[in-house]
């Protein structure tokens, strides 16, 4: 794909951002932007001031069940939310109640439940819409599973598209999106980390050729030259501008920058980085998390997650590792990723996190609350909604937190909404 040719991609791409959710275009770039919080089954909106960095508390509306990703329409009048009851990850507990459903978003950026909820066959983990908003991409971790709808001239949920070519899911599908010119889509699959019992499932890229709603192979890249072993990515995201896409590697806490190349992606990494301070063994419990490249394409943000447990004094306690957004710096040239910070979220495992549509501010949420061993006595540290302000070289720093009561669930999903004008 040569330069020209991206960046006319790229004004249809931007439509269908949501900023710092997936692709980090503009999300409704020079109007007011609002934001979303999601706990549970429960999706509230949050004013926005940027220029004080600080979020108000609105109103909220309940989906069917448990929210696992969120996105909007290219026109920012309707918001598609995925929901399930199953627990997470590989656990055993498959739920029975998983939909897609459209949201209308009014002008003041309040929710309201739009048509009917589509069944899903199993619990999603991620879903996006096309640059022209006519189909749903929805993904399956377990079983690795893909499927499409349609968006209705309406904006409701519409039927499922039945696939004419058979595809290869992988194993652990995280992320589903189309690339920038709308004529690919990227299956990250991260596979599974080897355990006890159980030997480790490799990691991939899937690429397929996407037109009218229809998935055709085109590219299977298992990075790292290993079949996919030792390869476990998460998300990626793309430079606003470049034909750069960079890849958030979970289990080996890495970041890969990859040229876009026709529809597909070069089938190794230009660069390959650590996101973490430290060194982690790869059975250690540190992950790397949520990926975005900011609105200005100078930098991209990643996200390091531990929350494992240990006992102390009949109460468990966090483990150790890293909770912290690490900050790299873009070279405008080639696109090689530098990291410059590692800001701490004083929350843990930050699972999302959003860069307002004008690049001002960053908020962080973790999914979970924790506690947390001071010398000899147990110190307990809310979820909570952390505000950060960006500066000019990208860089963050704290401003304030919100504290968030979860009631046993999880905050899943968090993410700034630019309004339709």
């Amino acid at each position: 794909m040569d330069r020209r040719t991206f960046n006319t991609a790229l004004v249809s791409a931007a439509a269908t951002s949501i900023a710092g959710c997936a692709t980090s275009g503009p999300g409704g770039s020079g109007g007011r932007a609002v934001f979303y919080q999601c706990v549970g089954d429960r999706i509230t909106h949050w004013d926005v001031d940027a220029d004080n960095a600080a979020l108000t508390r609105n109103a909220s509306v309940t989906v069917p069940s448990n929210v696992q990703y969120v996105w909007p329409h290219p026109s920012r009048k309707y918001l598609y939310v995925s929901s399930s009851d199953a627990a997470s990850g590989n656990a055993p507990n498959p739920g029975k109640v998983h939909r897609l459903s459209a949201l209308r978003i009014d002008a003041s950026g309040a929710l309201a439940m739009h048509g009917e909820p589509a069944a899903l066959p199993q619990r999603p983990i991620h879903h996006s819409v096309d640059a022209r908003g006519a189909y749903a991409l929805t993904c399956y971790n377990s079983p690795s599973n893909l499927t499409v709808h349609r968006i209705n001239n309406d904006g409701t949920v519409g039927a499922q598209v039945q696939q004419t070519s058979k595809i290869d899911v992988g194993i652990f599908a995280h992320q589903v999106l189309t690339t920038p010119a709308n004529r690919s889509a990227i299956l990250v699959t991260r596979g599974n980390r080897p355990e006890a019992k159980k030997a480790e499932d490799p990691g991939a890229l899937k690429i397929y050729n996407y037109r009218d709603g229809q998935l055709s192979p085109l590219a299977n890249l298992p990075v790292g030259g290993k079949g996919g072993l030792g390869y476990g990515p998460r998300h990626l995201d793309f430079h606003p501008t470049q034909p750069w896409a960079y890849v958030c590697v979970e289990s080996q806490n890495q970041i890969h920058m990859h040229l876009l190349q026709g529809d597909s992606l070069t089938a190794e990494p230009a660069y390959n980085k650590s996101t973490t301070v430290g060194n982690y063994d790869i059975h250690f419990p540190q992950s790397a998390g949520a990926i975005h490249v900011h609105p200005n394409g100078r930098t991209v943000y990643v996200s390091n997650r531990a929350s494992a447990t240990v006992d102390f004094s009949g109460k468990r306690v966090f483990r150790g590792g890293e909770n912290n957004i690490a900050v790299f710096s873009i070279n405008p040239s080639t696109g090689e990723p530098t990291l410059i910070q590692n800001a701490d979220p004083q929350s843990f495992h930050i699972r999302t996190f959003s860069i307002d549509p004008g690049g001002k501010i960053m908020v962080a949420a973790s999914i979970m609350d924790m506690s947390v061993r001071d010398g000899n006595n147990v110190r307990y540290v809310p979820a909570a909604l952390t505000v950060f302000r960006i500066g000019d070289d990208g860089k963050l720093s704290f401003v304030r937190k919100y504290d968030v009561e979860l009631g046993g669930k999880f905050q899943w999903w968090t993410g700034f909404v630019g309004l339709a004008a």
